[in-house]
């Protein structure tokens, strides 16, 4: 049976912009993949500039990785509400992606390998 997510090395260098700003900037991210879904880069969370971060109340859960926390990102122009997310303590599938955070893309958010 072939493994529902895979969790690898993301090459190069990412980046992730908010309202203009550069929130966090990475050649240690990682690239998850999960069944045929489109990919998501996890930064670091020592390479993201958490200032801009807001803990949200908001929670889900994937029975793939577990209880995802969420954040706002605060920018001078626009909040962007629960567009950051983290496991915590992840499921023993994709234990590589705790301490990490990845961000949704939506219109003022993008994320980028430069």
């Amino acid at each position: 049976m072939q493994k529902h997510i895979t969790v690898r090395p993301a090459e190069g260098t990412w980046v992730v912009r908010a309202g203009g700003a550069v929130i966090a900037e990475s050649t240690n991210a990682l690239e998850l993949t999960e069944g045929d879904m489109p990919f998501v880069i996890y930064f670091p969370r020592a390479d993201v500039a958490t200032a801009f971060l807001d803990a949200s109340d908001y929670r889900t859960t994937c029975p793939h990785k577990g209880e995802a926390s969420y954040f706002d990102i605060v920018s001078k122009s626009k909040t962007y509400t629960n567009a950051v997310w983290s496991y915590e303590t992840p499921k023993d599938e994709v234990l590589q992606i705790k301490d990490n955070l990845a961000f949704w893309v939506q219109d003022g958010v993008q994320v980028e390998r430069v």
